[in-house]
């Protein structure tokens, strides 16, 4: 079992920048990925970028340049920078650690960012 803890979410204006971060705990394997998905209302939950243990990081073409994502191993901590906030940001962000042996998907309770024009 893994537990995530997200925090950083909030209310900005747009060109703004805002951190999440995740802290998992519980059963951490190596060989795992941790990542950000988002939510916007009325639409299905999308990737918006993911860091493998070993440090390769994947995004959606929609935030590539604007966001960045990090992870810090050793605190099983996954980090979202967000710079040049869009009202299109505007989304539930939610976190995810994937186990890869045996596949397996674990989401945090999600946080509310809000980018206001």
């Amino acid at each position: 079992q893994v537990q995530l803890v997200e925090s950083g979410g909030g209310l900005v204006q747009a060109g703004g920048s805002l951190r999440l971060s995740c802290a998992a705990s519980g059963n951490i394997f190596s060989g795992n990925i941790m990542g950000w998905y988002r939510q916007a209302p009325g639409k299905q939950r999308e990737l918006v970028a993911r860091i493998y243990s070993g440090g390769v990081t994947n995004y959606a073409d929609s935030v590539k340049g604007r966001f960045t994502i990090s992870r810090e191993n050793a605190k099983n901590t996954v980090y979202l920078q967000m710079n040049s906030l869009k009202p299109e940001d505007t989304a539930v962000y939610y976190c995810n650690f994937h186990k890869l042996i045996p596949s397996y998907d674990y989401w945090g309770q999600g946080t509310q960012v809000t980018v206001s024009s």
